[in-house]
C-alpha cells in the first residue's frame, strides 16, 4: 500500500476550499489516490457548489477505502451548519479541533502516512490566544517544551522566529540561551538529515541596531552567548546580525535566518517571496507543512485565491515523507 498524504481542510469560514480545488486539477492521478481530506463531506459539497465547482467527491471511513480513486476523498468530520462559509464559532472550533486530533493520530502511523498537511485556521478557534497549530501539534506529540520549530521555507531561504505566536511585549521574557540553541540544534539536523547540508544560519537581534550591543540587552547577554556555544558544537552560525537591513540583500547568504519573533523575519520573507514557501514543524513525530497564508475572509468565494503554496506544501511531503 502506498503511504497516504493527509490535508485537514482547515478552517470553514475560508479560502481552504478554494485552493483545495485549485490544487486537486493540477495534481497528477497518482498523487490523487494518495491524498485524503479531512473534513465535513456537506460543506465542502455546499462549498463547491457556491463557487461553480466541478469536482467527484468521495466520502470514506479511513485511509485503507478506495486507495485506487482519484476522486476527492473525505473522511467526514460532524459540523452543523446552515450557511457554509459563515460558520458559527463554536461548531467551527470543534470542528477544526476533531480534524487536527484525527490528522494528528493518523499521522503518527509512519508506515501508512507520509505527512499531514493543514490548510488554514483561524487560531482563534484552538481557544488558547498563544498557541497556534504549530503549538497545538507539539502538545499532541508530547514535544519537550518549546523545542518544536517553524520554519517557513522555500528552495532558496528559509526562516524561523524563536517565539511564535506570542505578543510583543513577552518576548524579551521568553528568550533565554537554552531556547535559541535548542531551536536552531533542530533546524540544523533537519538540513543534515533531509537536505542532506549543513546550512549556514544567520540570528538576528531582538532590539533596533542591536541595542548598540549594551550589556544589559538581550543581545549581549542572551544571543551571543547561544551563538558562541553554538559554533563551538560545529553550527555554522553567525550574529547577532541587525534585523533592519539583513533582507537588503545579505540574506543571500544563508541558509536559514532565526528571528526572535514571528513577524521580524516572516513579514519581509513573504514581502520577498509572496506564495512561494511552505510552514514546517520541525521537531514533531511525523512531517507537517501548512501553507504559508491565512484564512483569506475578505476574497472567499471570490475565486481569487492562490493555491500556489498548498502545491508546494503536497509536492514537500512527496518528497520528503
Amino acid at each position: 500500500m502506498k503511504k497516504k498524504i493527509i490535508i485537514i481542510s482547515g478552517d470553514p469560514n475560508s479560502i481552504n476550499s478554494e485552493i483545495i480545488y485549485k490544487s486537486w486539477k493540477k495534481l497528477n492521478p497518482y498523487l490523487k489516490k494518495n491524498i485524503y481530506i479531512i473534513s465535513n463531506y456537506d460543506l465542502l459539497k455546499k462549498q463547491f457548489g457556491i463557487l461553480k465547482y466541478k469536482i467527484k467527491l468521495q466520502k470514506v471511513r479511513d485511509i485503507n477505502d478506495f486507495t485506487n480513486s482519484t476522486n476527492l476523498k473525505i473522511i467526514d468530520i460532524d459540523l452543523k451548519f446552515k450557511n457554509p462559509f459563515n460558520v458559527a464559532r463554536e461548531p467551527a472550533s470543534r470542528f477544526v479541533l476533531k480534524s487536527l486530533n484525527l490528522g494528528h493520530k493518523l499521522s503518527l502511523d509512519k508506515k501508512k502516512v507520509k505527512g499531514l498537511i493543514n490548510c488554514s485556521i483561524d487560531k482563534n478557534l484552538l481557544k488558547n490566544k498563544y498557541m497556534g497549530v504549530t503549538e497545538y501539534l507539539a502538545h499532541k506529540c508530547k514535544i519537550k517544551k518549546n523545542t518544536e520549530v517553524m520554519l517557513i521555507s522555500n528552495e532558496k531561504l528559509s526562516v524561523s522566529p524563536i517565539t511564535t505566536h506570542l505578543d510583543i511585549y513577552k518576548i524579551s521574557q521568553k528568550l533565554n540561551t537554552s531556547l535559541i540553541m535548542q531551536k536552531i540544534k533542530v533546524i540544523n539536523l533537519w538540513f543534515k538529515k533531509i537536505l542532506k547540508r549543513k546550512p549556514i544560519i544567520a540570528v538576528l537581534g531582538l532590539n533596533p541596531h542591536n541595542a548598540e550591543m549594551k550589556k544589559n540587552s538581550e543581545e549581549k547577554k542572551i544571543i551571543l552567548p547561544s551563538i558562541l556555544k553554538l559554533k563551538k558544537k560545529g553550527i555554522k552560525v553567525e550574529g547577532p546580525l541587525v534585523a533592519d537591513t539583513i533582507f537588503i540583500n545579505n540574506y543571500k547568504n544563508f541558509d536559514v535566518i532565526v528571528g526572535m519573533y514571528h513577524d521580524q523575519v516572516i513579514a519581509p520573507f513573504k514581502t520577498i517571496y509572496k506564495f512561494n514557501a511552505v510552514n514546517l514543524t520541525l521537531g514533531l513525530k511525523y512531517l507537517r507543512v501548512s501553507p504559508d497564508h491565512g484564512t483569506a475572509t475578505n476574497i472567499i468565494s471570490k475565486n481569487k485565491a492562490n493555491p500556489y503554496s498548498l502545491i508546494k506544501c503536497i509536492n514537500t511531503i512527496e518528497k520528503f515523507g
